[in-house]
């Protein structure tokens, strides 16, 4: 098993060339992203759904500026290095990288994942870097969902006991 640690990467040169590497080998790669703020269930079900798309499982990670435009002022509840951490110790994922941007679509080209995958709260025509993929000859996926698992719903209900 690969050390946590040595699944964070923090150059996307480094992680496309080892990339390249593992489809040559004839292996799948598969990527995802999100906030992944407060890792539950839903996500743990979701992350394990999206490995068993392939061989080698990328998860891009928002970071903390990145989380507030989409989420508010008050999230991330998790530091970026913390959420990386956490997302690399996972069995599931074989790497993790930040992205800035509003959406993953630079990090999704010079991945250029065999598989794309969301989960199922965003149907196909939404997902961003769909139309990249499945125009390099790849395959987009939703996954579906946990119901009432999420990191919006674990916060609300930590506002409710206060």
């Amino acid at each position: 098993m690969q050390h946590s640690k040595k699944k964070i990467f923090s150059d996307i040169t480094k992680l496309t060339e080892f990339i390249r590497a593992i489809q040559n080998l004839g292996k799948k790669v598969v990527f995802t992203n999100g906030c992944f703020d407060i890792i539950h269930v839903g996500h743990v079900t979701y992350l394990e759904e999206a490995k068993n798309e392939g061989d080698f499982l990328v998860v891009g990670i928002n970071t903390d500026s990145s989380v507030r435009k989409l989420k508010g002022p008050n999230r991330p509840i998790n530091h970026e290095n913390a959420r990386l951490q956490v997302m690399a110790a996972l069995e599931s994922v074989d790497a993790v990288i930040l992205f800035e941007e509003d959406t993953p679509l630079s990090l999704i080209s010079a991945i250029k994942p065999d598989v794309l995958v969301k989960g199922g709260d965003y149907p196909v025509t939404e997902i961003v870097g769909a139309d990249f993929v499945l125009s390099n000859g790849g395959i987009v996926k939703t996954l579906s969902l946990i119901p009432n698992f999420s990191t919006t719903n674990i916060e609300q209900k930590l506002k409710n006991q206060h």
